[in-house]
């Protein structure tokens, strides 16, 4: 009984493998189309009428809150806060992982999530980290990139900020069918709202730099933004533009 049995091991083990295979090559056949090598922006006239909104928005009340933010609340609060929000995201990235047909995102981010969620204290903490298991960060505008579909326009979202069709649609089913909101009770769904928004504060002090050069300092701020959004989401992306240069950067680098 022995041999049958590992005969039959053997075989499921191979059909796996093929259907891994299969999938990986259905996707990379479905890859999306390369991004002009000039931004798309036909609603640049109702885009920039919203920048001029979120532009007012943060010298107003995003960027007070964050300095405030920042200089208030205790570092190890702080990281605390960010711990916790990204340790939601991760089943929604886990989800992504298999749309994507990634096995290796879906089980690292299953795993972090698990260590994190138990020992790291529902996430407050990062022991996962230390054991080398990193967030494996991705969206539902990534997985409609994996399955070919072009980022289509640029817009810019009132509150929200720099987009394109393709992510305002990844970012709606992201936030819709995040299996983490689904899952929560009322008053555990607010603490979670209350981290994501305490983490981006946080995001925005960081970076506050950089952002205010961006928003402040440049002569026409949309464009700048525009710009600066592009390159780096198809960065992430690993994307080339059209003329096949590769001088996209990821502007947060350091």
């Amino acid at each position: 009984m022995v041999f049958p049995l590992n005969s039959r091991i053997r075989r499921n083990s191979a059909i796996r493998l093929g259907l891994t295979g299969l999938t990986a090559a259905i996707l990379s056949a479905c890859a999306a189309p390369p991004p002009p090598a000039e931004p798309y922006d036909p609603y640049e006239k109702t885009n920039r009428a919203f920048h001029s909104v979120n532009l007012g928005l943060d010298k107003a009340l995003v960027r007070p809150s964050s300095k405030a933010y920042g200089a208030i609340i205790p570092a190890p609060v702080k990281t605390g806060v960010s711990n916790f929000a990204s340790n939601l995201d991760l089943p929604g990235d886990a989800v992504n992982g298999v749309l994507q047909g990634n096995p290796e995102r879906f089980v690292t981010n299953v795993l972090r999530f698990a260590v994190n969620s138990t020992i790291g204290i529902g996430g407050l903490f990062d022991p996962a980290g230390a054991m080398g298991v990193h967030q494996s960060k991705t969206d539902f505008g990534e997985t409609l990139h994996v399955w070919g579909v072009g980022e289509g326009a640029y817009v810019e979202l009132p509150g929200i900020g720099p987009s394109t069709v393709r992510d305002t649609v990844g970012t709606a089913v992201d936030v819709v069918a995040n299996p983490v909101r689904l899952v929560l009770p009322t008053p555990e769904s607010y603490y979670a709202t209350a981290a994501k928004v305490g983490s981006k504060l946080g995001d925005r002090d960081r970076y506050s730099e950089t952002i205010d050069s961006v928003l402040y300092d440049s002569a026409d701020s949309y464009a700048q933004a525009r710009l600066l959004y592009l390159q780096n989401r198809r960065f992430e992306l690993g994307q080339k533009a059209e003329d096949g240069g590769d001088s996209f950067i990821d502007p947060y680098e350091e």
